[in-house]
């Protein structure tokens, strides 16, 4: 039977703590255009603010629908599901604003979150998306697969140059990514590239950047 919280106590943050990674969904208000949904992770790239507030460090990918609907409305679920251990979903809704690398109050934000001592914060992070959580509820989760985890990367690495593509995919990138974005909006394309100078755009999806290697029962 689900369960409504009246907010994340202590009992389930520790329990989302142990969880591996992490979903995201939002929607464009526009009944025409496409609903998100976004795989996050790791875990370490998620922090829980306190009782009512939630925020993680937004990679970079192969597209930015998730940060067009949020400065379009808002609305946001977080979702995590028990791939291990006893079943269990459990949802944070919400609404979310985004800081983007090289905005103001950026360097601030990633400073007081911890996510400055991560290696992802330095070469593949975007922006940091908070969430102010208006719902907190679980259920049965018995339709999610029980997994073993074997790692962050089924192929054993795990270093910056799998994080940053070589000079020659920038500009090709760049377009690639902007023309798969059809609900941009107001999601800057800038957010493919660098904006602190370090010359060169970063990218951080999929396996070969740290993806999570799991294996069924």
């Amino acid at each position: 039977m689900g369960k409504v919280f009246e907010c994340i106590d202590a009992k389930l943050a520790k329990w989302i703590g142990r969880q591996r990674l992490f979903f995201v969904a939002t929607a464009p208000s526009d009944g025409d255009g496409h609903v998100n949904c976004s795989p996050k992770g790791g875990i370490e790239t998620f922090r829980i603010v306190d009782d009512h507030t939630v925020a993680y460090l937004d990679l970079i990918g192969s597209g930015i629908e998730t940060v067009a609907h949020l400065r379009e409305n808002g609305r946001i679920v977080v979702m995590f599901c028990a791939f291990e251990g006893p079943p269990r979903i459990v949802r944070l809704h919400g609404r979310g604003t985004v800081i983007q690398v090289g905005e103001p109050g950026y360097d601030e934000l990633q400073h007081s979150l911890g996510f400055d001592s991560l290696e992802t914060a330095d070469v593949g992070a975007r922006g940091i998306v908070t969430v102010d959580v208006e719902r907190v509820a679980d259920s049965c989760g018995y339709g999610v697969p029980l997994m073993s985890y074997e790692g962050t990367d089924c192929r054993g690495s795990r270093s910056r140059s799998c994080l940053v593509p070589p000079p020659v995919m920038f500009p090709s990138f760049w377009v690639a990514s902007t023309k798969r974005c059809k609900d941009a909006g107001s999601a800057h394309s800038r957010s493919y590239g660098c904006d602190r100078g370090r010359g060169s755009a970063q990218r951080a999806s999929g396996p070969e950047a740290g993806g999570h290697c799991w294996r069924g029962h």
